[in-house]
């Protein structure tokens, strides 16, 4: 411990001052993201609020970082463990940061901003990664596999919620695309000449409604159709669907990728017709929270006066590519309340709440919250050993 701080909480409070000072910095940063929207890999406006922020504060930054445009990971620290603090903020599509991904950004922002005048001291390395496309896009997964996270020894983030809950109630899931070809005929004067593809795509849709009958509670299967015929005089030649499929666990989900498939390929082969299917090439897995890092986390909550509540009392079922990311370092992804508990997230209502006095606190505490337990990583002898061996025992 650096002699500035009489004890390890001497340096909490000192964060957390740091934290308050930024205030009206941090909240610019939320509200100009949430005023302007992106979709995943389109987040160039955030990408640069945020990098200029780091930059601005004299953080070694790198902008679209690991060949992804609206990616950025800036570094403090030159000895110690290293910590990752994550950001999130793209949007969703016609309803915004329904998600509150401003509030992540933000509150990433302000852990690594007061994180950077401590690092030092505390003997300490950290990492603020921006993480685009988490709707979808699998932006954490990209930047896996291009090596963000290797010499890391934790990775930390916040989301937020209509409920303060330990940890989210994640599923790991994988889309797929189908598209079924047949051929085309006269529906009325000559249809014994056809095959219609949408038959076909019909059809698998009844098989998986009667599979939903006989999955796991939590395991989830729900699709759209995405091309069809133009004129009901015309057997169709062509059709598409979209299925997510989801699970609790990347084991579970595997299994149930092949019940799926059966299900489509029955379908198509009773309508006679080819098909094709696309998975995804970014599936996301499971959050496996690391306890021992949620336990300090909840901790350093308690102080700001929150107290998040076991996922047993208030369940938040979600997927995310922060699933990806716990199974390569201890992880966690608690949720912060900034909203109503009747105000769901991806929702209009949740999308006003983000850039409201709630959202705003999410942001200061939620910063507060992650640099604390960024700071007992760095001070405690027994909480990364102990998170590291409580993540090797992971399947």
């Amino acid at each position: 411990m650096d002699s500035n701080f009489e004890n390890y909480e001497g340096a909490k409070t000192r964060v957390c001052e740091i934290i308050d000072s930024l205030e009206s910095k941090l909240l610019e940063i939320s509200h100009a993201i949430h005023d302007e929207p992106e979709l995943g890999y389109e987040e160039h406006r955030a990408h640069e609020i945020l990098t200029t922020a780091l930059i601005n504060h004299g953080l070694k930054t790198e902008q679209a970082a690991y060949g992804i445009d609206t990616a950025f990971e800036a570094k403090v620290g030159t000895t110690g463990p290293t910590i990752a603090v994550l950001c999130e903020y793209d949007a969703l599509p016609e309803i915004g940061h329904a998600c509150g991904h401003n509030v992540i950004a933000a509150a990433g922002i302000g852990a690594g901003l007061a994180l950077s005048e401590l690092a030092e001291p505390l003997k300490g390395q950290l990492r603020v990664l921006g993480t685009p496309a988490e709707e979808g896009g699998g932006g954490k997964v990209q930047m896996l596999r291009k090596g963000a996270f290797e010499g890391v020894d934790a990775a930390l983030m916040i989301h937020p919620a209509g409920s303060e809950v330990e940890r989210i109630t994640s599923l790991a899931i994988q889309q797929v695309k189908v598209f079924y070809k047949g051929k085309p005929a006269h529906a009325a004067a000559a249809p014994e000449k056809g095959l219609n593809a949408l038959d076909a795509a019909v059809l698998g849709y009844m098989n998986i409604a009667s599979l939903r009958q006989h999955i796991a509670p939590n395991e989830r299967i729900h699709g759209i159709f995405t091309e069809g015929p133009p004129k009901a005089n015309i057997v169709p030649q062509h059709a598409a669907a979209e299925w997510y499929v989801r699970s609790p666990t990347r084991a579970g989900l595997a299994d149930l990728k092949l019940r799926v498939m059966d299900c489509l390929e029955a379908g198509a082969k009773a309508a006679g017709c080819e098909m094709t299917v696309s998975w995804s090439d970014l599936p996301y897995d499971d959050v496996v929270d690391s306890r021992t890092l949620l336990n300090a986390y909840i901790e350093n909550a308690k102080k700001l006066g929150r107290d998040p509540r076991p996922e047993t009392e208030t369940a938040i079922v979600g997927s995310t590519d922060m699933g990806n990311v716990s199974y390569e370092v201890p992880a966690i992804h608690p949720m912060i309340k900034i909203a109503p508990e009747e105000v769901a997230i991806h929702t209009p209502d949740f999308a006003d709440y983000a850039r409201g006095s709630m959202g705003d606190k999410g942001v200061l505490d939620g910063a507060k919250a992650l640099a604390m337990t960024v700071i007992d990583c760095w001070t405690s002898a027994t909480l990364l050993p102990e998170a590291i061996a409580e993540f090797e025992e992971i399947d």
